[in-house]
């Protein structure tokens, strides 16, 4: 939906071109008064069924009257569009934290082998039917290109990016490097801030620091994924493992599958297997993950101890590595992936995408699904219409590759694991607010019947203008 200011000067204005009454796709396009233009984020639309490629195929904008992307965090619904923002013609600069900055260049290189590596396996199908080949969004080089413009700004510091317009990131707690982004905007005298949460993460965290607090804004774009529900805190991860690695492995003497985000998720499992390791509860049973990118993102993840909580530090006085433990091994190669599924014995298999959509665990839940001794273990948000999401409700078959598969082996799910804030979370975010002197309040990142659950419950803490907008929407910000 457009407005009537749509491509005038003058007036600041704000657009919304994903996660718009979706989770995934974060797009953000503020415009200045003088016409100068900053997007907020520039990620993947994943898991949105027969209407992903065509959302991620076109922006809502001109990548190339773009003059600066402000990057919250390396997640791929978070960045994944960037080399695609490049080769459409982007030649500004990308503000990032150094974390971000390092695990966003092996994500974007990940990214563009994974669709080069679906599009060969889907375009063989699509050969033998008659059917026109696939194209990716972008390849390897379109990534390398994106890497050369980024620059990295540290936590608690305002930058300078030009005359009247100052950045300052807070750690937002969600990720290795993920910040809430705060944008101090001063023209013809008058200074606006906007801040925008990123994904906000858990203060309760096995592994990161809480969320900062921040200054006071005019106007604030909050992600709601879990803008409704609680968090289950009674079956905690590390006992919940243990009764699933035990059911599956050692009780019915079948494959544990576990679908995990290479960057957060896939460490948090590791850390809560580390701990059953330490507390001599560890099944005997080989643990791989097999994802490149996460024996990369747990390389990187090493790196920046000081983003860790008081309690992990606590711990690697003693256990130097508490990513690691006994019969972990990571599997680097195609052939070592493929090995997995002709080996018929017990095991646990974490591996990404988280959604299922993507990369190597569409091929294990492909080749493991048939078999009741079996089970796909869900361990974080899914879009409703991802592989992920259509498992997580209850499908009787899901379509993989084009090819329909019986659901025969069990699913499961951890609702304890994400590292998204629940209402209570975002809640606690939002505290350091006077929200009488918020003018607007928009709610991104999130499905629309949970928006304006949590919208009530905002306007309920005095947050006068709760807005959700639609895709596409635009509008001024006095």
């Amino acid at each position: 939906m457009g407005s009537p200011f749509w491509g005038r000067r003058g007036v600041m204005k704000i657009a919304f071109h994903g996660a718009a009454r979706t989770v995934t796709g974060s797009k953000h396009l503020i415009t200045l008064e003088n016409g100068k233009q900053v997007l907020l984020d520039c990620g993947l639309f994943q898991g949105m069924g027969r209407d992903t490629d065509v959302l991620n195929s076109e922006f809502g904008f001109t990548p190339g009257t773009v003059d600066y992307l402000i990057l919250s965090h390396a997640h791929i619904d978070h960045c994944g569009l960037i080399p695609k923002l490049v080769k459409d013609g982007f030649k500004g600069v990308i503000y990032a934290t150094p974390a971000t900055k390092e695990l966003g260049g092996i994500l974007l290189e990940d990214s563009a082998e994974i669709q080069r590596d679906d599009t060969k396996f889907i375009n063989k199908r699509r050969a033998k039917q008659g059917l026109p080949p696939y194209e990716p969004l972008y390849d390897l080089e379109d990534a390398a290109k994106a890497l050369e413009l980024f620059k990295t700004v540290n936590y608690g510091e305002w930058t300078k990016i030009e005359e009247g317009l100052e950045v300052l990131y807070t750690d937002a707690g969600h990720i290795i490097g993920s910040a809430a982004v705060h944008l101090k905007i001063t023209e013809k005298g008058k200074t606006t801030q906007i801040s925008f949460s990123g994904d906000v993460g858990r203060y309760n965290d096995a592994i990161l620091r809480s969320p900062d607090v921040f200054p006071q804004a005019d106007y604030i774009l909050l992600e709601s994924t879990y803008g409704n529900k609680l968090h289950d805190e009674v079956h905690g991860t590390v006992d919940g493992l243990a009764h699933w690695i035990q059911h599956t492995c050692i009780e019915k003497k079948g494959k544990l599958i576990i679908p995990a985000f290479s960057v957060g998720r896939t460490q948090e499992i590791l850390y809560a297997l580390n701990q059953l390791e330490l507390e001599n509860r560890l099944p005997a049973v080989p643990f791989y993950v097999d994802s490149p990118l996460s024996r990369e993102a747990t390389a990187v993840l090493k790196n920046y101890p000081q983003y860790f909580n008081k309690r992990i530090r606590k711990i690697m006085e003693e256990d130097k590595d508490p990513f690691d433990f006994k019969g972990l091994k990571f599997i680097k190669t195609v052939e070592e992936s493929k090995a997995l599924n002709d080996n018929p014995q017990p095991c646990v298999i974490i591996s990404a995408s988280g959604m299922a959509d993507a990369g190597r665990v569409k091929h294990h839940i492909m080749n493991n699904i048939g078999d009741k001794r079996n089970t796909v273990l869900l361990v974080g948000y899914c879009e409703p219409h991802s592989l992920g999401g259509r498992l997580m409700n209850g499908a009787k078959e899901v379509k993989i590759f084009g090819e329909m598969y019986h659901v025969i082996a069990e699913v499961g799910a951890m609702k304890s694991m994400s590292a998204h804030g629940d209402y209570d979370d975002l809640c606690q975010f939002l505290a350091c607010q006077n929200p009488l002197l918020v003018k607007t309040l928009f709610l991104v990142h999130g499905e629309y019947d949970v928006q304006q659950d949590f919208a009530e419950r905002l306007r309920r803490k005095k947050f006068k203008d709760v807005v959700i907008p639609e895709m596409h929407f635009e509008t001024t910000l006095s």
